[in-house]
């Protein structure tokens, strides 16, 4: 099972806010996925992270989609991952 971490678009037409989260790379963007780690808002530009869970998938070997590694960086997760695995 190959696992992603990656964005699920919520919110209404026109007003998208989008969920992080640990999804099985055979299931569809917006379909089931395994652990909610965050949310962002593009509008607001505010994004709350689950470090602690989102560090876990990534040492676990999840791959993250490119949007989600700027928004990880930008955050300092991808810092801390590499800082522990030094």
């Amino acid at each position: 099972m190959a696992v992603k971490i990656r964005l699920t678009r919520t919110g209404r037409h026109n007003d998208p806010s989008y969920r992080i989260v640990a999804a099985d790379s055979r299931f569809p963007r917006d379909g089931r996925y395994i652990e909610l780690l965050g949310t962002f808002d593009p509008l607001m530009n505010t994004t709350k992270i689950d470090e602690e869970k989102a560090i876990k998938w990534i040492k676990d070997g999840a791959q993250l989609s490119d949007t989600v590694r700027a928004l990880f960086s930008k955050a300092g997760i991808i810092a801390k991952v590499s800082k522990k695995g030094e």
